[in-house]
């Protein structure tokens, strides 16, 4: 019986010293001698946290990162959606304005209040633009192409802007074709392609800096999803990887002088750049110009199965909603801070962008499944 009662008399005290919760935890620290060498009974801190740890359990590290991910989030999120002020003293120049992305982006940024200055290539181009915009935009004709038009866009945009400087700079014109095979191709294939997609890019860019400088502005360059997956044969994809490696070393040269450098990667869209007449008729031209032993090693049935399975991809991922691109163009010029990067489209995000993370025997795989094989493959 004595020991029973002993038993009996210890179970509180020993219920009450195993109990977690917070006021017994509570009166465990206030109770406990300043000389305690234990660190849960140091005073200030480590007293603090050791009353975490216990309340928290093993998984304590797990609810400070995730709390600290939320706040991140939240932070984020509150400086993403920050905007510029005094838009409507701000001007913004547009390449490649004849249609497509460009010509959409200039009539959201003159209904937004930008004087919008727009480069087109024609001058039908150009006329149907300022029909449908306000008395606030202009256009010049502009080859990016021929560095004389591009100087002569550069002193009708100095002449505009006077000592504000240019607030904006959107590099969107461009070119996709002939995209193929790479032996399809001829070196002024290539050039083509190049002339216009890079050379233009830097031409543009170089020659406004002075004036975007002045204006502590934005540099938007229209790169693709392609320039992180390199899907097609011929000069787009390599245009588009030296954007991405143009914007980023001069994004790291000049963010001093506070202006930004953001890279827009749009997926498939229902462009001009996506049209599949004008492909495929690029791919009959390149095929006609092969060698018969080159036909001979791809086989006569090649071309119609290859241009079947671009059918097949436009048709599939091409999206019409343009507005997924300007919409990140227009928070490039328009936010507080500016996103490095800007992927627009569903395929691009769930798709290319994840792909150019990959192993590049996946992609291999991936393309190889894909696409129709030559006759004479080993």
């Amino acid at each position: 019986m004595f020991t029973v009662h002993t038993l009996n008399q210890e179970t509180p005290e020993r219920e009450r010293e195993e109990d977690g919760s917070l006021p017994s935890l509570l009166e465990k620290y206030k109770s406990s001698p300043p000389g305690d060498p234990n660190p849960s009974s140091s005073p200030g801190s480590s007293m603090d946290t050791q009353i975490i740890y216990d309340l928290l359990g093993e998984n304590a590290w797990l609810y400070v990162c995730s709390t600290f991910a939320v706040l991140w989030i939240l932070v984020w999120l509150y400086r993403d959606n920050l905007e510029i002020e005094e838009i409507m003293d701000k001007y913004v120049f547009v390449s490649g304005c004849d249609t497509g992305f460009g010509n959409l982006l200039c009539k959201k940024l003159d209904r937004k209040g930008f004087r919008v200055l727009a480069g087109c290539l024609t001058e039908k181009g150009a006329d149907d633009l300022r029909r449908q915009a306000g008395p606030c935009l202009k256009t010049v004709l502009l080859d990016v192409s021929n560095q004389d038009s591009i100087q002569k866009a550069m002193e009708f945009t100095k002449k505009e802007v006077g000592d504000k400087g240019l607030w904006g700079i959107v590099n969107n014109a461009g070119r996709s074709l002939p995209m193929g095979p790479s032996e399809w191709m001829k070196v002024e294939d290539f050039h083509g392609i190049l002339k216009v997609n890079m050379n233009g890019v830097i031409g543009m860019t170089m020659t406004f800096l002075p004036l975007i400088k002045k204006a502590r502005g934005r540099i938007v360059n229209v790169a693709s999803v392609l320039g992180r997956v390199a899907a097609n044969g011929g000069g787009y994809c390599i245009s588009k990887f030296a954007v991405e490696c143009f914007s980023d070393c001069l994004r790291r040269d000049i963010n001093y002088f506070g202006i930004n450098v953001c890279i827009i990667e749009p997926g498939f869209f229902k462009t001009a750049v996506t049209s599949l007449d004008p492909l495929e008729r690029e791919l009959h031209r390149l095929w006609n110009q092969l060698s018969p032993e080159v036909q001979a090693s791809y086989g006569d049935k090649y071309l119609d199965k290859f241009i079947k399975v671009q059918r097949l991809i436009m048709n599939a991922i091409c999206d019409t909603d343009l507005t997924k691109v300007t919409s990140c163009m227009e928070h490039a010029l328009t936010s507080a801070h500016p996103r490095t990067r800007y992927s627009a489209g569903w395929d691009a995000k769930l798709l290319w962008i994840p792909l150019s993370y990959m192993p590049s025997f996946v992609v291999d795989i991936g393309l190889k499944l894909v696409m129709p094989r030559p006759a004479k493959s080993v």
